[in-house]
């Protein structure tokens, strides 16, 4: 951080653009605003969030990052500071969040709490990641703290642990993970906007796919390649038939991030957009307009990004939806040719010329 000509402000180290008033609506995912939405629908929700907020350790959670963690300022993690600043300024937030660091060898990083949001990096992350790659998960977390996601990313991480306590019970979680899993859905779709946040913070989409790659295979970048990481994401979502498909969906319901691939491809997508464009030219939604939108147009939103999705989607499921979308006539015929694509065509006594498909074995949870 550097002092304004004027003496009475700090401003970013190096020349970024500021965007005065931004609404986090300017870089939310649709699918994040429409699942929340969703979220909020779900039966029995609003009892839950009203009683878990009255319950959940708050104070408690808060002092022991103060007591066991190390506080992030201007004698402690310096740089970090800078870069908490700097992304607060970018963002236009206003009261810049405390943030700690925390010994833990797992990548990770997060934005929690009900009444004031704190932001929490390992010690594992730090070590992991340069300086520009950093100045963009700090901004993910500013970003997820001007959404105001930090409640509900609360709630997720009190009732997964909960759902653990109580799994002996009989039927005792089933409740708690109906909720559990639509967080999950909703916490996926969130760091998808995040990471815009962190983008347009950073404003060096090199940097971010760094940061992305390190997550997924360490801190060994001259192994990488940018390129061949994004034709991962193409691979996996293009390659297989539908019982790849049912699986991609099965390793993913228990994850409460998207895959790494997954989200770089889709951020560098979003970098080369037009919305992209328009927020650095300036052109953006303000928060105090927030008050005139409309729940029906995120839904409007949300189901044109999806139908989009569907239509672009290389995925072999979504190429099925497509043609019941649009009345295939041979549906049979190309259902058998889908399920089986690779995999040999039924023969006479209905077996398959081919290998048998297997089951994917659960990976572990990344940061």
């Amino acid at each position: 951080m550097t002092e304004s000509p004027g003496g009475s402000a700090n401003v970013p180290s190096r020349d970024r653009r500021r965007f005065p008033g931004i609404s986090s609506r300017s870089y939310e995912h649709p699918a994040d605003r429409s699942a929340l939405v969703a979220l909020r629908k779900l039966s029995g929700f609003d009892t839950v969030f009203k009683t878990l907020s009255g319950l959940l350790p708050e104070r408690s959670l808060r002092l022991l990052f103060l007591s066991d963690s190390v506080r992030v300022g201007e004698q402690q993690f310096a740089h970090l500071n800078d870069m908490l600043r700097d992304a607060c300024y970018i963002l236009d937030l206003e009261k810049v969040p405390p943030m700690y660091v925390n010994q833990d060898p797992q990548p990770n990083a997060m934005c929690i709490g009900l009444d004031e949001p704190i932001i929490v990096v390992t010690t594992g992350l730090v070590e992991l990641l340069d300086e520009e790659e950093m100045r963009a998960v700090v901004g993910h977390e500013v970003g997820h703290a001007l959404s105001g996601h930090a409640v509900y990313r609360t709630i997720l991480l009190f009732l997964t642990n909960l759902a653990m306590k109580v799994a002996w019970i009989p039927l005792g979680n089933v409740a708690i993970m109906a909720i559990v899993t639509a967080l999950r859905e909703w916490f996926r779709k969130s760091e998808l906007s995040a990471d815009r946040a962190g983008l347009l913070v950073g404003q060096d989409l090199q940097a971010s796919m760094r940061g992305l790659m390190k997550l997924a295979g360490g801190n060994h970048l001259h192994e990488m390649n940018v390129d061949a990481f994004l034709a991962q994401a193409d691979e996996y979502e293009s390659g297989g038939d539908l019982r790849d498909s049912v699986l991609k969906i099965l390793n993913l319901l228990p994850r409460s991030h998207p895959f790494t691939t997954v989200r770089a491809a889709e951020l560098k997508k979003w970098a080369a957009s037009r919305d992209y464009q328009r927020i650095m030219d300036g052109h953006y939604p303000r928060r105090d307009e927030d008050k005139d939108t409309s729940v029906s147009d995120s839904f409007r939103d949300s189901a044109a990004h999806y139908a989009d999705s569907v239509r672009n989607s290389k995925d072999p499921l979504m190429g099925l939806v497509r043609d019941i979308a649009g009345g295939a006539g041979d549906l049979g015929g190309k259902l058998r040719d889908t399920v089986f694509r690779g995999g040999g065509r039924p023969d006479g006594s209905g077996g398959t010329n081919g290998s048998n498909g297997t089951g994917g074995a659960d990976r572990p949870e990344g940061s």
